[in-house]
């Protein structure tokens, strides 16, 4: 039940990335600049995770707030968020150098650093979920650039929706179980 769990996490973390990556597809169109996009899009959602887990620790310990009660406020935020910007429009910015690439890949797995500071509510297996978080990420970028103009009208935007949705559903999952 924790890989599941922990898989629906990477999905709806990647979802974002997915959504911009459509985007995003549309005018990188080399593919070795594909393939850099992916994976350090995948770094950031590897060490994100563990640089979030590492605050959460310590807001845990100074606050003295149950761990589940954390996460369950942090995946209900993200995933609002997630829906609100699901409605917004998004403009077509153009990186197609190191330093854009770089701000993207860090712009999408901001979330995966707000999810790392309660995701010992799930596991302590940190590299575990680092993992996951990494190999899912990386694939769903590359498909989202691979995919781009084809499909970035009918999905784009209900992708993030989906992602929200699913973070919350997660949420209160984990508060209840």
């Amino acid at each position: 039940m924790i890989i599941l769990t922990i898989f629906i996490l990477a999905l709806s973390m990647s979802m974002d990335a997915f959504s911009l990556s459509l985007i995003y597809g549309t005018i990188v169109t080399n593919h070795q600049k594909q393939i850099i996009t992916s994976l350090m899009v995948g770094l950031f959602h590897f060490f994100m995770p563990l640089l979030g887990n590492a605050l959460g620790q310590t807001i845990i310990n100074t606050f003295h707030i149950p761990i589940h009660i954390v996460l369950t406020i942090i995946l209900i935020f993200i995933g609002v968020e997630m829906i609100f910007s699901s409605y917004e429009e998004k403009e077509k910015p153009l990186f197609l150098n190191f330093k854009g690439i770089f701000l993207f890949a860090l712009a999408v797995s901001m979330d995966s650093l707000t999810l790392g500071t309660g995701i010992s509510a799930i596991t302590n297996n940190f590299w575990l979920v680092s993992s996951v978080f990494l190999f899912v990420s990386s694939c769903f970028t590359y498909i989202g650039l691979k995919l781009g103009q084809k499909i970035n009208e009918c999905i784009g935007k209900y992708s993030t929706l989906i992602g929200g949705i699913l973070l919350i559903i997660v949420g209160i999952f984990l508060n209840f179980s």
